[in-house]
C-alpha cells in the first residue's frame, strides 16, 4: 500500500447511486449488496478493459480474466480474497463463493490461490457508517472501488421530492494508465448496472 501510494499518481472520482432497484434485488434474491456490486463491476470491466489492467514497467497490460478482490477485515488485519472469473459466474454463485471466502478469511484458512490473481478490488466501509472515502489502489491493479453506506435521503425525481436509498461510490485509479474521462465512463457504467440490475445478464 505504501509503494502504491508513493508510485501511482492516485485520482479519485465519486458518484451517487440510487439503490432502489438493488435493494429490491437484495431482498428478492437474498444476496448481499456486495454480491450485486461485484456483478455490476465485472460487467463494466468487460466493457471498459483499460480499468482491468496493470502497468508493467512502461507497458499497459490488459488482464484477460476478470478477478475481483473484496477487502475483508479480520482480527489480524485486512485481507483481500479474490473471486476468479466473475464474469462467468451467476449472482448466486458469486454470493456463495464470497461467503466461503469471507469465512475462510476470518478463520485464517485462505489458500495462496484465493489471495492472488486479482485484477480489480472492491472495498466497502458502509457498515462502519462511512459515506465517502479515498481508497488506495491494491497493486499491481490499476483501480479500486470504495463503497459507502446506504442512506435514505430526499432526492428530486421528475421535479418532485422523493425519499430514496442512496449510496456513494468512489473510484481511485492510477492516472498513468487511466485518464479522467475513461474512469468516469467506467463508473457511470457501474452506476447504470446497479440502478438497473435487470441489465446484469446471467443473474
Amino acid at each position: 500500500m505504501t509503494l502504491s501510494a508513493k508510485t501511482a499518481p492516485h485520482s479519485t472520482i465519486t458518484m451517487e447511486v440510487d439503490m432502489t432497484n438493488a435493494t429490491r434485488l437484495h431482498e428478492e434474491k437474498q444476496v448481499s449488496y456486495t454480491d450485486i456490486l461485484i456483478k455490476a463491476v465485472a460487467k463494466a470491466l468487460a466493457e471498459h478493459s483499460i480499468v482491468n489492467s496493470t502497468l508493467d514497467r512502461e507497458q499497459i497490460k490488459i488482464f484477460e480474466d476478470i478477478n475481483i478482490g473484496v477487502a475483508v477485515t479480520t482480527e489480524k488485519g485486512l485481507v483481500v480474497p479474490v473471486i476468479h472469473n466473475v464474469d462467468k459466474k451467476g449472482l448466486k454463485e458469486v454470493a456463495s463463493t464470497l461467503d466461503d471466502l469471507i469465512e475462510k478469511a476470518r478463520a485464517g484458512k485462505l489458500s495462496k490461490e484465493e489471495l492472488s490473481g486479482g485484477t480489480f478490488t472492491i472495498t466497502n466501509l458502509g457498515m462502519f457508517g462511512v459515506e465517502i472515502f479515498t481508497p488506495i489502489i491494491n497493486p499491481p491493479e490499476t483501480a479500486i472501488l470504495g463503497v459507502g453506506k446506504i442512506v435514505e435521503k430526499p432526492v428530486v425525481v421528475n421535479k418532485e421530492i422523493a425519499v430514496k436509498p442512496m449510496m456513494y461510490l468512489s473510484l481511485s485509479y492510477d492516472h498513468r494508465v487511466i485518464d479522467g474521462a475513461p474512469a468516469a465512463q467506467f463508473l457511470q457504467k457501474v452506476k447504470q448496472y446497479i440502478e438497473n440490475p435487470h441489465l446484469l445478464t446471467y443473474l
